[in-house]
């Protein structure tokens, strides 16, 4: 899904981290609540950089194959 930057500005965005991250600073992932439709998701360790963009769906599915490993 190709998300102009009109329609998604990174450095607006209120980013949050999992709660399974630990306070190591290791490899972590963050995403943006609030956009409808979409989770931009991120790496913690390189907030300046490239956010990947998923449908909600896509997203709501990949998470919940997550919790049932």
């Amino acid at each position: 899904m190709k998300i102009s930057s009109s329609e998604f500005d990174p450095s607006t965005a209120t980013w949050h981290k999992s709660s399974y991250s630990g306070g190591d600073g290791g490899n972590c992932l963050e995403v943006a609540d609030g956009r409808p439709g979409v989770v931009p998701v991120r790496d913690s360790k390189v907030p300046d950089g490239p956010a990947l963009v998923f449908r909600t769906a896509a997203w709501s599915s990949f998470v919940a194959n997550l919790k049932r490993t």
